[in-house]
């Protein structure tokens, strides 16, 4: 069973902002599933999506792996023959508890799991590339470049699965779903106060975007097909493809 997450159960008297440290790392995969509605769902299909989209002696990246559940679900899958998965992570404590996932789970695909920002990771020969709600963790002005650079870095017929937290360019909706996910998080068992702080936490560091802008972003980056694949309330997933090589 995995460590419950208590973390905002008491009244904190200095929140500051979000990090992903050692005690988030911790309670993590408690966290995810009692706050992010079909995160178990969308992990289980990058998987699905990994078996269709690797080919052989290709790498596949996982941007922001934290403990690694999208790269196991993935290694798990593909079939394809000389893959390489590279996780990457700048939080030491996820990439502790990641290295450990994966060691105790064997499989014939290699995974080679890196500290450092996304930023830094030069993509290249990707037919798969996954952003699993870690681009909302980065400044606005930053999410074109990262995306440009993995379009570049994808091979032909290649794709990008893009995660994110929702905002909504229609306010009644946005409300709707807004609140939809706060009822989705009380029935899981999280009071108002944890809800209000980790809220607080998380304000001035995940800064959401709509899905008209993310896929305004990915067109801008050179994708020629992207679409919502998943979402549940205020959360989704996109899709984006690199087109095939004409003959």
């Amino acid at each position: 069973m995995p460590n419950r997450d208590t973390l905002f159960s008491v009244p904190i008297a200095h929140l500051g902002d979000w990090t992903f440290d050692e005690r988030v790392a911790e309670v993590f995969p408690d966290m995810v599933q009692r706050s992010v509605p079909g995160y178990s769902n969308i992990i289980s299909m990058i998987g699905m999506l990994a078996e269709r989209f690797a080919k052989p002696d290709t790498q596949i990246y996982d941007l922001g792996c934290s403990l690694g559940a999208a790269t196991l679900s993935m290694r798990r899958n593909i079939q394809a023959t000389g893959c390489n998965i590279i996780a990457v992570d700048n939080s030491p404590a996820m990439i502790e508890r990641c290295r450990r996932h994966i060691d105790a789970f064997r499989a014939a695909t290699p995974v080679q799991v890196i500290e450092a920002d996304i930023r830094d990771i030069v993509i290249e020969n990707a037919s798969l590339v996954v952003l699993n709600f870690t681009l909302q963790f980065l400044a606005p002005d930053e999410r074109q470049t990262l995306l440009t650079r993995i379009y570049q870095g994808l091979n032909p017929g290649g794709a990008l699965v893009l995660s994110e937290k929702f905002s909504f360019e229609d306010n009644k909706v946005g409300e709707l779903l807004f609140n939809m996910h706060h009822d989705f998080k009380r029935a899981n068992g999280y009071s108002e106060l944890e809800i209000s702080q980790k809220r607080n936490m998380l304000e001035n560091v995940m800064l959401t975007d709509s899905v008209e802008t993310h896929k305004s972003r990915l067109a801008h980056a050179g994708f020629q097909h992207s679409e919502v694949w998943f979402q549940c309330f205020n959360f989704g997933s996109l899709l984006a493809l690199k087109a095939e090589d004409k003959a």
